[in-house]
């Protein structure tokens, strides 16, 4: 599972700048986006399945219904959501609104619910490469 490990070990690490409020909320979209990602993707490595590009979530989800079950539109929805709607907006463009951070924030926490009940007795490496139960 050393797939399910990193991907882990990114969505810790992004979660933690996202989370940061000395980060700019350009940056911190971002990295909510990424956690989010690799929170995904962590779940969809206990199914042996890779969706490798974030372009590809949706379909992947819908490929593998396992993988989420019946949660799976309102992951790739809230994903995309953050991915299409909210991120270029404030990663490329010239805005900076907090109003969008406070939304990225809110679409996350769903992701994060819906994965933790997949993930709930799972072990992963923590930062120091201890193995913890989720």
């Amino acid at each position: 599972m050393a797939s399910y490990d990193t991907h882990m070990k990114k969505y810790r690490m992004f979660l933690k700048d996202a989370e940061n409020p000395e980060v700019s909320i350009p940056l911190r979209i971002e990295a909510y986006f990424q956690a989010a990602f690799h929170l995904i993707e962590a779940v969809a490595a206990l199914h042996n399945v890779h969706i490798n590009k974030h372009k590809l979530v949706r379909r992947v989800l819908e490929q593998h219904p396992e993988i989420f079950g019946e949660d799976s539109e309102e992951v790739w929805r809230a994903f995309q959501t953050i991915e299409n709607q909210i991120r270029p907006g404030q990663v490329y463009g010239g805005r900076i609104d907090g109003e969008a951070l406070r939304k990225t924030e809110e679409l996350f926490r769903r992701i994060r619910r819906i994965a933790e009940k997949r993930l709930k007795g799972v072990s992963s490496l923590d930062e120091g490469g201890v193995r913890i139960r989720l």
